[in-house]
């Protein structure tokens, strides 16, 4: 196998540049890829519209964004509703841009006037007046919030304009209105900051958000001018579990495949869209969380449940039987004994288990000679025990019949804890059938 550096720039290797950002900058966070990965390996493996893309670990719908750009359908699979209502909507070119602009201006009137009335104003007050009963979140959805997300009277006005969006838009523009207030909400109205995990940086007791919104529906309306003559190639993005991945997949459909699995490490990535699936209702209670982390690729020590079984997919594989055990032996050697800590092994077990699931169930959609990219990164997140994600990946797929024509370097980054340079690859592959 050998490495193939796709830029010599690492510091440029995972930004979105400018030229790129229409609809992919509709809604993004951190953890994403850039389009330019996308056309390499379309480039790569000669894709074009008489071609069908997949991305079996959608997110915000970078690979499909992308392919609909370059008229090649593409169909995407997404666990965390989220992620999957994003990915619809940036891939929806349909609404009629002056139109889409024209009932968002209407809306951020009719907003503005009514926090007037309330004696507020979509701008940071430097001394907030709260005397009209601000509106909140009900207390089993504002649980399950990172404490201080978003402060109270951005709240309130986040969830009044909310409120106008869902009951007096226009039904063809709403999920667009609805993504435009997803960002606007995490980019303008919260106290969040990623770099890239989510936390909480200075409380703001006071920010706009009807002005953000309707700039970002100002950006659709740009974009769409552009894009709307695109919208006829054919693209579907399926909310369901990429290790079941043959139960919303045709036999023999996908030529192609670029995506990004998570990583191996204590991301827990419905952490990192959980204030706008908590406003936006695709999360209501700790029983809507537990049931969208069941349908993810365990990956961290917050998403293993009783009766987890994808660790069996691995258990003839020397190497990760190795990594698990020093994963363990370092822990007891530490004295660690926290119940997440108890889990590391474990979850290691369960991500490539579960890389081995999907592999296995996803060879029957795929055309013979399908080519196929994931992108993925050496981690070292439990205890400093060195995780080869792209080696072990290509080593998982050839055990179930892929052959491995490549580990290309995408980039390197540096480790929080070792400070250790740590490889993100892409593991080349192709489906003989």
């Amino acid at each position: 196998m050998v490495d193939l550096a796709l830029s010599t720039d690492n510091s440029s290797a995972n930004l979105l540049m400018p030229e790129d950002a229409g609809a992919h900058e509709w809604y993004s966070f951190v953890l994403s890829y850039p389009p330019h990965l996308v056309r390499h390996y379309l480039t790569r493996f000669g894709i074009d519209g008489s071609n069908r893309v997949l991305d079996p670990f959608c997110g915000i719908g970078t690979t499909v964004v992308e392919s609909k750009k370059n008229g090649i359908p593409s169909v995407g699979i997404e666990a965390n509703p989220m992620a999957w209502f994003a990915s619809t909507v940036k891939t929806d070119w349909r609404p009629e841009p002056g139109a889409l602009l024209a009932d968002a201006s209407s809306i951020a009137a009719t907003v503005t006037e009514a926090l007037r009335a309330e004696g507020l104003e979509d701008v940071p007050l430097l001394f907030p007046n709260s005397t009209p009963p601000l509106r909140t979140l009900p207390a089993e959805s504002d649980r399950l919030l990172l404490k201080n997300s978003i402060s109270p009277l951005p709240l309130h006005k986040a969830l009044t304009l909310l409120d106008a969006i869902d009951n007096t838009s226009v039904p063809e523009h709403r999920a667009h209105y609805r993504l435009a207030f997803a960002k606007a909400l995490v980019d303008s109205a919260s106290n969040l900051s990623f770099g890239p995990e989510v936390g909480v940086s200075a409380v703001k007791p006071d920010a706009p958000i009807v002005g953000p919104w309707l700039r970002g529906v100002r950006r659709m309306a740009d974009d769409l001018d552009d894009l709307g003559s695109c919208d006829m190639t054919p693209t579907e993005v399926h909310l369901a579990d990429s290790r079941h991945a043959s139960e919303v997949l045709e036999p023999n459909s996908i030529d192609a495949v670029i995506t990004s699995p998570p990583y191996p490490n204590e991301k827990d990535y419905t952490r990192t869209t959980r204030l706008e699936s908590v406003l936006l209702g695709f999360i209501r209670n700790r029983a809507d969380l537990q049931e969208v982390k069941r349908g993810l690729l365990r990956s961290n020590t917050r998403g293993v449940y009783k009766g987890d079984d994808d660790d069996q997919w691995v258990k003839a594989f020397p190497e990760i039987l190795r990594i698990a055990h020093a994963i363990e032996d370092r822990r007891k050697e530490l004295g660690k004994t926290s119940g997440f800590e108890r889990l590391y092994a474990r979850v290691t077990m369960l991500y490539f288990g579960g890389m081995a699931r999907h592999l296995t169930e996803l060879r029957r959609a795929l055309k013979p000679g399908a080519r196929l990219a994931y992108v993925v990164g050496d981690q070292a997140s439990y205890l400093r025990i060195m995780i080869r994600t792209g080696e072990l990946l290509a080593s998982i797929a050839e055990s179930v019949g892929y052959e491995v024509t490549g580990i290309d370097l995408f980039r390197t980054r540096l480790a929080t804890a070792t400070r250790q340079q740590l490889r993100e690859e892409v593991v080349v592959l192709r489906w003989p059938g």
